[in-house]
């Protein structure tokens, strides 16, 4: 599974509920006729990231796709036919934006996260060994475990989805990014 995943802020002449009225009809419109390999889509109201809206607050929606051949589809579909006015409308009320691209590298995708941990893979440990040390945390928590492809994005290269705040384990640093679900 991969994540196409969009960091946006609203702008300042717009309330936080307005907005979220928009976005939530965009992800309805998006979901009620779903382009090929799409399935679905969340939005998060979000603070403390720093590569959205420098770590105030924002919003990260995550497009799930059953992989990279669906970005074409979805890209075209999100502004043409019935998703085209719900679009522009949420367009015209945001004050900036920025993407990335992410795998689903262990766990599930499952239910809307309450938590989110972003962190770098350290130097001189290995991707095997760092998978090795999550899988327990991730399975003992249902969570996901989402990687950065082709370094694109912003944001940090990992991300943990889960249902409560976890400590990783050293050498990992983590960078708690508070979320709340606004479209699931």
């Amino acid at each position: 599974m991969l994540a196409y995943v969009f960091w946006h802020w609203r702008r300042a002449d717009v309330p936080a509920a307005s907005y979220e009225s928009v976005q939530r009809r965009f992800h309805a419109a998006l979901g009620a006729v779903p382009p090929a390999g799409f399935l679905g889509s969340r939005s998060l109201a979000i603070a403390g990231a720093p590569w959205a809206n420098g770590g105030n607050e924002a919003y990260e929606d995550w497009y799930l796709l059953e992989g990279s051949a669906a970005l074409d589809p979805l890209n075209a579909a999100a502004v043409s036919a019935s998703r085209q006015a719900p679009h522009d409308a949420a367009a015209a009320v945001a004050g900036g934006g920025t993407a990335g691209l992410y795998l689903l590298r262990l766990g599930s995708a499952g239910e809307p996260p309450r938590a989110a941990t972003w962190f770098a893979k350290p130097a001189g440990l290995s991707y095997t060994a760092m998978l090795a040390v999550l899988e327990p945390i991730v399975r003992a928590g249902g969570a996901a475990l989402w990687g950065r492809q082709m370094t694109l994005g912003p944001a940090l290269e990992f991300c943990l989805h889960t249902s409560q705040p976890v400590e990783l384990p050293p050498p990992l640093v983590p960078l708690p990014v508070s979320c709340r679900t606004v479209w699931a």
